[in-house]
């Protein structure tokens, strides 16, 4: 977006030098591979999906929407569809026509790609008390002379599609500062082993629910202190998908929750949390259920007791975490047995220990401070001759397409801001 807009200016000799062998390559990873390239929310929306930052975002969100950015695309062959949730995709259903499209519109601005071209450092020199940045050195040694230079390398998740970090040391090479970085939109590592048993099983129209672990703040000792118990404060509720795992949890509401959470969990030896199950009943609704249940299945075995309430996997699991015998009949369950039956339905106990990292993370929170960039060209305050955009910077959403939309309009405010304060001298020559 910043190369091809750029050029759009007619800025001569605008280079892309790409790291990977081919463009685009963490596109072809986003929507699990559809490439959900944007949310078909009404713009102003899009603040209340933005975990880090929002307000720094205002300038190049509004300067380029998602409706600019579907008929820009639309322009370079790029068909798309609407789905759940807002989320856009190609009508395809495959990324890389995202990336062809975007090929085609560099292509037609004359943008010179090199592809496996990676950049070792920045070239800088000091000119009136000043940092001032004057090109590139390459992996292979070459240097690449520029009046300017846009660093649009990612953050550290997903490397091995190129995204290693880089960015930020060139930035603190420079002196500008960044924030602790986190993996974010990532799924959760917990503690109660039971849970692998049903790796892959999805769950629908449920509450998941994490708390801050409230042992730091009675002083008792966290070491011997039981998990998944003494709930502190809510940190995230939200209603709807997730995912049992062989390591823990994933799906949508539990991606959501890591952005939301990232920072304390780092902070903490775990978080409780906790799944309702049932979350369209309350606790007397559910009772009643259950009242009903034991009264016209008196004979049935308690193996059926979970039948029409959960998946049928789940049945023995939750038995064992109740110490219920399956071969009992439901009929001799006590009342108190019942109680803790709608217990475990309404507030099923997980701890969460942690995430599985930046390999697994689809984005980054974190990266350079937005203190130090102007939120309408995306330059350096305090440094010469550099922008930065995209996920490099310290800016992030929830899922839906919204970490795509800021970085195309990030992109282009980095792109139309090379034309501000007369930035580009000798352009010709370099």
């Amino acid at each position: 977006m910043a190369a091809a807009y750029a050029a759009s200016f007619h800025v001569e000799n605008v280079f892309l030098l790409e790291r990977n062998e081919k463009l685009g390559k963490k596109i072809y990873i986003t929507g699990k591979g559809r490439g959900n390239l944007t949310n078909a929310a009404d713009i102003s929306d899009f603040f209340d999906k933005i975990v880090s930052n929002p307000k720094f975002l205002y300038s190049s969100l509004y300067g380029f929407t998602n409706e600019q950015l579907l008929m820009l695309l639309s322009k370079y062959g790029l068909k798309t569809k609407t789905e759940r949730g807002n989320r856009v995709f190609p009508v395809s259903d495959h990324a890389s026509d995202i990336t062809a499209a975007w090929t085609r519109a560099l292509r037609d601005r004359k943008v010179e790609i090199r592809t496996d071209c990676g950049v070792k450092e920045l070239i800088v020199r000091k000119e009136r008390e000043r940092l001032c940045v004057n090109g590139v050195r390459l992996d292979n040694g070459d240097t690449l002379l520029a009046d300017h230079v846009i660093v649009a390398t990612g953050g550290l998740s997903y490397p091995a599609t190129g995204s290693t970090g880089d960015g930020l040391n060139f930035a603190k090479a420079l002196g500008i500062s960044t924030t602790p970085t986190h993996p974010a939109l990532v799924p959760f590592a917990v503690k109660e082993t039971d849970i692998f048993e049903l790796s892959g099983l999805a769950l629908k129209n449920v509450t998941f629910t994490v708390f801050s672990d409230d042992k730091r703040q009675s002083g008792q000792n966290k070491e011997h202190a039981p998990l998944a118990s003494a709930k502190g404060q809510r940190l995230y509720e939200e209603f709807g998908e997730m995912l049992f795992t062989h390591f823990g949890i994933s799906g949508p509401i539990v991606l959501s929750a890591s952005s939301r959470i990232a920072k304390v969990l780092s902070e903490s030896k775990y978080l409780p949390a906790q799944i309702d199950f049932k979350p369209r009943l309350s606790t007397e609704q559910l009772d009643k259920r259950l009242i009903s249940v034991i009264d016209t299945q008196a004979k049935q075995s308690c193996r059926r007791l979970f039948d029409g309430l959960l998946p049928k996997s789940m049945g023995p699991l939750m038995l064992s975490r109740l110490s219920i015998a399956s071969d009992r009949k439901i009929g001799t369950l006590t009342k108190e047995e019942r109680t803790a039956v709608g217990k475990l339905l309404k507030q099923f106990p997980l701890s969460i220990t942690g995430t599985r990292g930046f390999k697994e993370a689809i984005i980054t929170q974190g990266g350079v401070s937005v203190k130090q960039i102007d939120p309408t060209t995306m330059r350096a305050k305090n440094v010469d001759g550099i922008s930065f955009c995209g996920e490099v910077l310290d800016v992030d959403a929830l899922t839906g397409g919204y970490n795509m939309q800021i970085a195309f309009s990030t992109g282009i405010a980095a792109g139309n801001g090379l034309m501000e304060e007369g930035s580009l001298g000798n352009k010709g020559d370099k």
